[in-house]
């Protein structure tokens, strides 16, 4: 596996942030340890600072990962007298914790990217620039930067990403077959959630229908959801639910590869240990999505994808040390170091992993997906694609009223961003 040298300086990486004073050690669960720096001439500067990750990451029995990356960080700066305190939030709940009281919530902590605008909206996170920014960039494909990117900014170092590929039945298809999806249907029964709102979209979306523009980022643009390219996805996904090798599997568990009712399943890595249950982890495949072929061309999939990242309080009194812990925690080595601790599948692209479930993930990110958008907006989209793949699977979509119907859907969809 290759490794880069970390970058760990925060140096000029914070941009106009209005620095606020009053950042305390506060709860959940806080605990802490002190570490006194060395270096010749001056004495180092005294400095505490809060650092958030989930219990999974300071726990003994995974190896401990927050600890180890907190040594290796105060070696790295001898420069600093560093008392680190820890406190425990998951990802999911970060946004929770830290809106009671920011300016006393943690220096550095970990969120999942979907928490941005809220954050942002009571001043609990800062914008990154500088070589923290370059670190980001260095590492990530276009739609993990997107993922921590909002209104032009980028608000976090991305260090694994949460989207969908297919496992899929070794025995029933090749390595070759899962390249694309019609050849699939020739050779066993395809379980795509079409009636699924977050699937739906990828057929859609890899024939350059977008959200918000192509990045995901515009808020002006609505959705483009119609038009001759998104009437001929209709079309495609008309002929793909009358196929008799086709299973709209919105609803199934990974049990049903067992008894053949599908042979492949999208979804992502929270259904693996059922999958393996289901069919034996040696028939067990793993992919990024397939493409598709519409009108004589094979168009990628795109799957909705998000990520986790670390993130810095805009509050923090020490932005300099906070900015270099965030970079230090999301740098090449801890995202190793995570991998080979916790299984957490990184994001960075210089790393190379050894097993199809982390490499699934990875190239999903990489090129099979797009960043699910933060707007305000994105409500809109769901209920109206979930009716259209509803209608798909149910028949009352067809090719005589495939245009019209698409057209609805994308009215639908941009009720509230038209001005």
């Amino acid at each position: 596996m290759k490794s880069n040298k970390i970058l760990a300086s925060g140096l000029s990486a914070l941009l106009g942030i209005t620095m606020l004073a009053g950042c305390s050690s506060g709860a959940p669960e806080t605990g802490g340890t002190n570490s006194g720096g060395s270096g010749s001439g001056s004495a180092p500067t005294p400095i505490t600072i809060t650092v958030w990750t989930p219990s999974e990451d300071q726990s003994a029995d995974n190896g401990n990962w927050l600890d180890k990356e907190l040594t290796a960080f105060k070696e790295a700066h001898p420069e600093w007298d560093l008392t680190i305190n820890t406190g425990v939030s998951p990802e999911g709940d970060t946004l929770k914790n830290i809106q009671t009281d920011p300016e006393a919530a943690a220096d550095v902590f970990m969120y999942a990217n979907d928490q941005i605008p809220d954050m942002l909206s009571i001043n609990a996170l800062a914008r990154l620039g500088g070589a923290t920014l370059e670190q980001v960039q260095k590492q990530s494909s276009s739609t993990t930067l997107n993922t921590v990117s909002y209104n032009g900014g980028v608000y976090g170092v991305p260090f694994t990403g949460n989207t969908w590929f297919m496992y899929y039945d070794k025995r029933v298809f090749s390595e070759d077959d899962v390249k694309n999806l019609d050849t699939m249907l020739e050779k066993g029964k395809v379980g795509f959630p079409l009636s699924n709102s977050w699937y739906i979209a990828s057929f859609y979306v890899a024939n350059g229908c977008t959200l918000f523009g192509e990045n995901g980022g515009d808020a002006d643009a609505g959705f483009d959801f119609g038009g001759d390219k998104a009437v001929a996805v209709t079309n495609y996904l008309v002929d793909l639910a009358a196929n008799p090798n086709f299973v709209d599997a919105n609803g199934l568990s990974p049990s049903t590869l067992a008894d053949g009712t599908i042979n492949c399943l999208f979804s992502g890595t929270w259904d693996y240990a059922a999958v393996v249950d289901a069919i034996g982890e040696e028939n067990v495949g793993i992919c990024a999505a397939p493409t598709y072929t519409l009108d004589g061309k094979e168009l990628q999939l795109k799957a909705f994808a998000g990520s986790k990242a670390i993130g810095v309080n805009a509050n923090s009194k020490n932005p300099e040390v906070a900015v270099a812990l965030a970079a230090f925690l999301g740098s090449t080595q801890a995202q190793q170091d995570h991998y080979d601790l916790r299984n957490i599948i990184p994001t960075d692209e210089s790393l190379t992993v050894d097993d199809a479930l982390a490499t699934a993930q990875m190239n999903a990110m990489s090129y099979a997906s797009i960043v699910q958008p933060l707007q305000a907006d994105m409500g809109q989209y769901w209920t109206p694609a979930e009716t259209m793949g509803k209608e798909i699977i149910a028949g009352t979509v067809t090719h005589d009223n495939a245009a019209e119907k698409t057209e609805a859907m994308n009215t639908s969809m941009n009720t509230a961003t038209v001005n």
